[in-house]
């Protein structure tokens, strides 16, 4: 790799574990910097590029939560709790990955462009408003007690998500605070469901990639070093959202996406971003 493409690289890696877990979109944040820097090229390399790298953050969620998940993993076999929690992480995945395993060539196809980028963050700005204008008295405070009902509803929050500029965890979080849940919980739980949404679709996309030939050994070294720093980024990306969720709400998240929004219209009339 030339120094050029290192330098973009670890921009994007950056951007990545910055966005992933905050509730403002990181594959529309990766399309508009990717645009600007002009890489990964423009198709399906850019594509597998920006959901391979998510793998980063996963890793993280791993690493953060590694002496919870060790605990949860040897009382499976015999805690009822721990085994209904994770079968609610199961139930609320299968929506999205039923839904985005049908339709994801036609996601790609029709919903990448800046109009649909640009109006997902600002609606999605707009909802967080609405929704934090007048909170609702959370049920559950504890992640153990998360009803089969709320996976489920978190669950079905997430298919709004395939909607690039949508944001997974955006999205989630806010099913998961109108199913009852608070702030910390709903976000602990979106860190959870990444696992395995985040993990099979990374693993799809690079398998699939690399049977069409859009992939090859010389371009995994890009891979591993925008993954490595996506890793390290989204693990301080983590630790910052829970300190801020327990003591602050997602107005400020709700301003940037629609301001985010606006700015990425005007690039995009102004020719500046290349889709």
């Amino acid at each position: 790799m030339s120094l050029e493409i290192i330098v973009k690289v670890i921009l994007l890696g950056i951007v990545e574990g910055i966005t992933e877990f905050l509730p403002i979109s990181s594959t529309g944040h990766l399309i508009v910097v990717a645009s600007l820097l002009s890489y990964p090229p423009v198709g399906a390399f850019r594509d597998t590029f920006d959901i391979f790298i998510q793998l980063g953050a996963i890793l993280a969620v791993v690493v953060y939560y590694a002496r919870d998940l060790l605990k949860m993993a040897g009382k499976l076999p015999s805690d009822r709790e721990t085994q209904q929690f994770w079968m609610n992480v199961i139930v609320a995945f299968i929506p999205a990955g039923i839904v985005g395993f049908l339709f994801r060539h036609w996601i790609k196809d029709v919903l990448f462009n800046p109009v649909v980028v640009a109006a997902s963050l600002i609606v999605g700005g707009i909802i967080f408003l609405v929704v934090e204008q007048r909170p609702r008295q959370a049920q559950t405070t504890q992640l153990e007690k998360v009803s089969f009902k709320q996976a489920l509803l978190v669950g079905l929050s997430q298919i709004a998500a395939l909607i690039p500029g949508v944001s997974r965890s955006g999205a989630t979080i806010i099913g998961g605070m109108l199913s009852g849940m608070d702030r910390l919980v709903a976000t602990k739980f979106t860190f959870y469901l990444s696992i395995p949404t985040l993990g099979i679709a990374t693993v799809y996309e690079l398998f699939s990639a690399i049977k069409d030939g859009v992939v090859t050994s010389a371009d995994l070294p890009a891979f591993a070093l925008g993954t490595v720093v996506s890793f390290i980024v989204a693990w301080a990306s983590i630790a910052w959202l829970l300190r801020y969720v327990s003591s602050h709400d997602f107005k400020n998240f709700g301003y940037y996406r629609i301001l985010a929004g606006v700015v990425i219209l005007i690039m995009a009339a102004a020719k500046l971003l290349v889709w």
